[in-house]
This record gives C-alpha cells, structure tokens and sequence, in this order.
C-alpha cells in the first residue's frame, strides 16, 4: 500500500509517514458523513464501524503490527479494573497501567533513536491514555454521591459499565484514533444514541433531532484552515526550525535579531499542531460529535471537538488564556484526572496540583529531557502569571464596569499578550530540540530571556513587591472613594412618589 503514498511524499518532500497520516485524516471525511447515516436504531454497526476504520489505519496503512496489540491491552486491562475494583484506587490503578505501557513505548522510541517523521504507536497510545483514565474516574465519580460532584464530574459520571463492543467502540473512535482529540465516555455514547441533540419542546417533552444542519460548513472550514496552516508549514518548516538555534550562523545574529526570530520560528512549530488538528477536528464534526448547541438565532455550534483556538493563542490577553487555548482536550484531561483530583479534599488546587500537573504532562508526552524542561519552566510561568493579574491588574482596571478602558489599561493588555507569547516561544524551545544539553544551550544562545522574566516576577513579589502592590491597591481605592465623596457632595437626592 506504501506505493499509493510514494509519489506524493515525493513530490512534496514530507515523509511517508507524514503523507500517510494526512491522507487518513482526510479519508476520515467521507467516512464520517457515512458514520452520521448509519441507524441509531443499530448502535453496534456504528461501534464496528469505527473498530473497523481504525484498526485499517492502523494496520494496513500505518504498519502499526504488532503494537496496536499494545492499544488492545490497555483497552482490556482498563475495562477489567474499572469492572472488578470498587474502591477509591481503581482510577489511579488505571493510571498507573496506561501511563506504564505508553512509557514503555517512550522509551522503546527513545532508545532506537525513531526519527520524529516516523507515526508509532505512541500518538495514537497518547489519545487513548487521556480516554482511558478519564473513563476510570468517571466510573468511580458514578459510584460517589451526587453531591460530593462539581459540574463537569456529574455531567459525565458513568453509573453502569458499557459493554465490551460500547467500549470498544468508544476507544476505537475513528476520526481521534491517530491525533486525537479524546472526548468522554458520555459524549461518545450521546452520539451515538441521539441524545446529544436532544431539544426540549413545546409541551416540555424531550425529542431527538436529527444531526442539526450547519455541521457540514464548519468541518469543510475546519480541513480549508488545516490545510492553509499545513501549506505555510511546507513553506517555512524547513526555513525556521528551533534546531537553528543550535548553529553557528545563530550566533552571528545581534540580540535583537535572535529575539525577533525566536518569535518566528515559535509560530512556524505551532501551526504544524494545528494542521493536524483542525483536521481532525473536522472529521469529528461530520460525525456528528463536537455539537454544543444552538446561538439565539438558532445555529448551531459545533467547538466541543476542538483543540486549538489559534487566535487566542498567537495573541493571548494572558498566559493562563494562552495554556486553555493550546492543546484543549488534553488540557481538560489534566485538570479533571490530576490537578483537581491531588488537592486536598475541601481545599482549591495550589502551586503543589499546578507541578505535579505539569509533571503529569511531561510524563505523558516521553522522556525526552526537553519535555520535563519545559512543563517545570511552564509551571512556574503559570505562578508568575497568576501573581502579576492578581496584584498589578487591580492597579489598572477602570472604577466601574460603565467606564472604558483607560490607556494604561490597554497598556497592560498589551504588555501581557506580548510578554505571554515571548514566555511560550522560550519555554517550548527545549520541548521541540529535546535532548537536555541541547534545550540548555539553546536556552543560553536566546540569553535566558524567560528565565530572567519569570525569575524577576517571582523575586519581586518573594522581596515584599506584593505587600507593595497591594498598598499602592488600597490606596487607589482611598483615593477613588475620596473623589466620589467631593463629586457627590451637597447633591440632591430625588426619590420618585
């Protein structure tokens, strides 16, 4: 089958592999406004169906024999723990089996050395540790009270295990089975019987709709944006690769220069993520998964499969906008599997559930020492981030929410979206180069920029700045609460009759 693939990989230059995944996304297309038609009345086509397409991708495609035997044995060993342990260490037992085997597979690519153009087993392995451990605690939320649940728990709390074709096909999701994204056990189940388009009537009554309309524009949208950001990849992949940092020619540039490029070359790595998937958020949506309901005017909206809200990301109001826009789904699988779930019970998740999250991710993508880097970097990102809004964002916000924004209001906004993005075109350096000494030094020929900026944030406020800021605070308050005093003094009153 590799002989339908060579031709183009040719004439374009990508990889095989590269070649071969894009094309089963795309095929992923067709297969989903076929997906949409099978009969609700018949679940199990719709469950075999994507078993089928998946394991063709998989297999004939991708040559992902023997290990897709890996896929198959987290699939069963997650579904015989959440079946068979009742108590409150089932979810992190599965924790510990998926993260275990997908680490293992890590690590078998580290140390044969397989090239980064090379599709193994550990993209698709990555999606289904997300599904996988999150259907564990959603298991275990359906065993506790309704009450001890928040919003998110109690909407996707599963109370009676699916069966083993159900599971089967949720896992094996064709248009998420290589890239992701993951969605929820629920979600995939309400596609599948109908409810997810369940619509209130008249009379109160709750009636299944059929897929609503509109779905098929935003998906084709979806796969055109995919596509644009998969061309300029093409374009200037080659010309802006972090690895340029490491050359000779880097160190001829002058300061100014290798802090422009970096901000260049942070977009150029990015939009190869967000080719992939739009794409296969696209995909999803002809199936039908991604609805969230209707605007006033009555269309509909299709964000619950997406992954990237590219906007919001290449000029974000802060960092924390930044992280929930990057990487959404796996983002929601942090909070609702790690950081909420290490807190202490009854307390709000601190700086502790921030690092042990942002270990959790790096564990999740490999052990490369660039990963590990970059998410201890990012944690301390986020604790600087969230310091600077608490106490310089009061200073700058207009008295009442009737007033515009000042100038050193949208000053700050934009202050903050340039520093947010300098912070992520820094910190991800290591995650793409790697290896560890290499991250350093690339590090070191971008002058330390983000170490010197997260680092004197955080000296700030450890050397009094926030008992500082927070004088200057009060003061703006006495001074506000003064003004309106003299302003509104000797005025009358009118009370109506």
């Amino acid at each position: 089958m590799d002989d339908l693939f060579k031709p183009l990989a040719d004439a374009t230059g990508a990889s095989l592999d590269q070649i071969k995944l894009i094309t089963c996304l795309v095929v992923s297309y067709p297969l989903g406004n076929v997906f949409v038609r099978l009969p609700r009345s018949q679940p199990a086509m719709k469950h075999i169906f994507s078993v089928v397409v998946s394991t063709v991708f998989l297999l004939p495609v991708m040559h992902l024999w023997p290990e897709i035997l890996h896929l198959l044995c987290s699939v069963l060993v997650t579904y015989i723990l959440a079946a068979t342990l009742r108590g409150p260490s089932m979810p992190w037992a599965v924790f510990a089996a998926d993260m275990s085997l997908l680490t293992f597979n890590h690590a078998y690519r580290a140390i044969y050395e397989i090239p980064y153009e090379t599709f193994d087993i550990t993209s698709s392995q990555m999606v289904l540790t997300m599904k996988l451990t999150t259907f564990a605690w959603n298991v275990w939320d359906g065993r506790r009270p309704a009450e001890e649940l928040d919003k998110w728990q109690l909407k996707h709390r599963v109370a009676t295990m699916p069966s083993l074709l159900e599971f089967l096909g949720y896992a094996f999701y064709f248009p998420g089975i290589l890239v992701g994204p993951y969605t929820e056990y629920t979600t995939y189940a309400s596609l599948i019987d109908g409810s997810l388009f369940e619509s209130a009537g008249e009379d109160g009554r709750t009636r299944v709709k059929h897929v609503p309309r509109g779905r098929k524009r935003v998906a084709y949208t979806r796969m055109g944006t995919g596509f644009l950001c998969l061309g300029l990849f093409v374009v200037l992949g080659g010309r802006f690769p972090y690895q340029s940092v490491l050359t000779d020619a880097w160190l001829q540039k002058g300061l100014l220069n290798r802090l422009l490029t970096v901000q260049l070359i942070g977009f150029v790595a990015r939009i190869k993520y967000y080719s992939v998937w739009l794409l296969s958020e696209g995909a999803c949506i002809l199936t039908g998964l991604g609805f969230t309901g209707y605007t006033a005017s009555g269309g509909s909206l299709w964000g619950g499969a997406a992954n990237v809200n590219i906007l919001l990301i290449e000029w974000p109001s802060n960092f924390k906008v930044l992280l929930d826009s990057w990487n959404m789904k796996t983002n929601v699988w942090l909070r609702e599997t790690m950081y909420k779930r290490v807190a202490r019970k009854g307390r709000k998740p601190g700086f502790k559930s921030s690092m042990v999250t942002f270990i959790t991710s790096a564990f999740w993508h490999g052990i490369a020492g660039g990963y590990y880097i970059t998410f201890l970097l990012g944690g301390f990102v986020t604790t600087a981030g969230r310091m600077c809004r608490a106490n310089f964002r009061p200073l700058v916000l207009p008295p009442t929410d009737h007033l515009p924004s000042s100038v050193i209001k949208r000053l700050y906004d934009f202050v903050g979206s340039l520093a947010a993005l300098m912070l992520l075109n820094f910190t991800v350096a290591p995650f793409v180069i790697g290896g560890f000494f290499d991250s350093l030094e690339a590090w070191r020929r971008m002058e330390w920029y983000g170490l010197w900026m997260v680092g004197g944030v955080l000296a700030f406020f450890a050397l009094g700045g926030k008992s500082w800021m927070r004088g200057l605070a009060q003061s703006r308050i006495r001074r506000m609460e003064k003004k309106f005093e003299e302003e509104t003094k000797g005025a009358r009153v009118f009370i109506p009759k």
